[in-house]
């Protein structure tokens, strides 16, 4: 089996790369990246097992047609992220990463590749206690420019599944934590991992500190990749797939467990998404698929790695 992966340095990507020739063992694996964000690391020390071809090009223009053939699946997670600072550069997200989606799918229809298309659980903005894949369009009310255009694509690739073929599934990923080469600190809970690390405060949005929200292990989110993958997932359908949800209550006396100093500094700030809301994984679950991860865990090797002391 032949995979592609763009965006392959980054956080998801570079530890995705890592476990696939596991996961999937025997295929090949051709890393794609534009190196915007200079992650080299990414790169270090690919596991022996693996058969890599690493490819610097940017997707809106390079030739797909001639990357994909021979290939079986394409894993898109190219894209500008960070959901709270996408408000400050919206246009350029949007040329971005919706381009980028729109040449990766429409490439994908005219080579027969199968494609993994990865959107957000930012796209729900409700209500709701318990929101699922069958909420209504009153429920989806993406809380940032980057959710607005992870919606975006996700319907240009249903279309595309409808009208033309594609073979394509659509993955709203809960905000991704965890350790990988390429990661990044942007988002609340490796944010969290990073502060308690450095001997810093917490600082916590005070309305949300009660806020329930979806949240992904990487490790997890890699077994879902090659669940997907193994099981033929891409009749069109649009998936949560998470880890768990919790407060951030309950993530920062995970992490206090550890750190027993913690402090937690509430701060005024603007919160994208004032609602508290769980997000229901049932339809991925139902496919045979089952997170593994716990959260004491996985924060545990996140402050390890950040602050030896703590071992």
């Amino acid at each position: 089996m032949k995979v592609v992966v763009t965006g392959a340095l980054g956080h998801i990507g570079s530890r995705l790369v890592r476990d696939l020739p596991f996961l999937l063992p025997g295929c090949e694996v051709v890393m794609v990246d534009n190196m915007m964000t200079q992650r080299y690391c990414s790169l270090f020390n690919l596991p022996t097992e693996g058969r890599y071809r690493f490819i610097e090009a940017d997707i809106t223009k390079m030739d797909l047609e001639s990357l994909l053939a021979g290939v079986d699946v394409v894993i898109h997670l190219a894209a500008i992220t960070d959901a709270a600072g996408s408000f400050d550069r919206a246009a350029q997200v949007e040329e971005n990463n919706f381009s980028a989606t729109r040449r990766v799918a429409e490439a994908c229809v005219g080579t027969g590749v199968r494609l993994v298309t990865l959107s957000s659980t930012s796209v729900y903005g409700t209500q709701a206690e318990l929101v699922s894949e069958d909420c209504s369009e009153e429920e989806l009310k993406p809380q940032s420019p980057y959710a607005t255009t992870k919606l975006k694509e996700e319907r240009l690739v249903q279309q595309l599944v409808k009208e033309r073929g594609l073979k394509a599934g659509i993955y709203r990923f809960g905000t991704i934590f965890g350790v990988s080469p390429g990661m990044r600190f942007h988002t609340a809970v490796n944010k969290f991992c990073w502060q308690a690390a450095m001997g810093l405060p917490i600082t916590v949005w005070s309305t949300a500190y009660d806020q329930k929200r979806p949240y992904l292990d990487l490790g997890d989110a890699c077994r879902a990749v090659a669940h997907i993958v193994r099981n033929d997932l891409f009749d069109g359908r649009v998936f949560n797939v998470l880890t768990l949800n919790a407060t951030v209550r309950e993530v920062v006396d995970a992490i206090r467990a550890f750190v027993p100093a913690l402090e937690v500094q509430f701060v005024d700030s603007r919160i994208m998404n004032q609602l508290s809301y769980e997000v229901s994984d049932a339809r991925f679950r139902s496919t045979g698929y089952m997170p593994i991860a716990k959260l004491s865990e996985s924060l545990k090797q996140e402050l390890e790695l950040l602050s030896p002391s703590l071992n």
